[in-house]
């Protein structure tokens, strides 16, 4: 199936310190395309991939599952390392998962870490019910577009095929386990309000790591998909302040160096 307009995956060739930036659960690079422009347009080597099952049509999921996309990620991370003395990971919702799934597994190649509204955990009933409901029903509604911001579109999915969410549950599963494997710096944003992932999430993930340099700012204008909402530019600003402070030189417009 040929990509959607506008959700194709985006690669810049900067300088030796590299980002990689991982999109959620039936979204898109869309989500994330203006915080990897801006991130370019600052000389960093940039990567957002499009995860396997994304970004055509949601049929196309029911096929994939979290090793796929992990693997995604885990390659295009691989690239970066080839290419860039230093490399971070940044996460948006289950994109926050695979960042730290990829930062418990490869320890000190990942210089740092910024989520933004990251997931861990399916949450309600439907985490007791898609083990059976899955073999009786191909997808659910779903919550694309949670943005305060009028005109945004991350070029979303509207539906959830369960399948594909029966593999994102087990996926968090193993996340949590590996949270005290995280020693990284880590930056997490998180919107006061988000319809999509409860704060419950962030706490998570803030209590278990064992990262001794972390932040958590909280973003009062926005909602689930904040990289493209009333905050973003503060979440693009923090985000390169964090990458410029851990690996000094790099960050600001123009420059090309580690």
């Amino acid at each position: 199936m040929p990509v959607l307009p506008g959700a194709e995956p985006f690669r810049h060739e900067g300088g030796d310190v590299g980002v990689l930036l991982c999109h959620g659960f039936t979204g898109s690079p869309r989500s994330l395309r203006p915080w990897g422009e801006y991130l370019a347009d600052r000389g960093l080597t940039v990567s957002l991939p499009l995860l396997p099952g994304h970004g055509t049509r949601w049929q196309d999921m029911q096929v994939t599952g979290w090793q796929d996309w992990y693997a995604c990620v885990d390659l295009a991370f691989s690239e970066l390392r080839e290419r860039c003395e230093r490399v971070f990971v940044f996460g948006l919702s289950m994109g926050g998962a695979l960042s730290l799934r990829l930062a418990a597994k490869h320890g000190a190649e990942v210089d740092g870490l910024v989520l933004v509204n990251p997931a861990v955990r399916v949450h309600g009933a439907a985490a007791h019910a898609l083990p059976v409901v899955r073999h009786l029903v191909p997808s659910t509604k779903g919550l694309v577009n949670d943005i305060a911001k009028g005109g945004a579109d991350e070029i979303g999915y509207p539906r959830v095929p369960l399948h594909a969410a029966h593999s994102m549950r087990r996926l968090f599963a193993l996340v949590d386990g590996s949270l005290p494997r995280v020693t990284q710096p880590l930056l997490l944003l998180r919107s006061r309000q988000d319809h999509v992932v409860p704060p419950w999430d962030a706490e998570r993930v803030l209590s278990r790591v064992s990262s001794t340099d972390v932040r958590e700012v909280v973003l009062e204008q926005s909602y689930h998909v904040a990289t493209l909402d009333h905050d973003a530019e503060r979440i693009f600003e923090e985000a390169a302040a964090f990458v410029a402070r851990i690996a000094p030189g790099v960050g600001q417009k123009g420059r090309t160096g580690g």
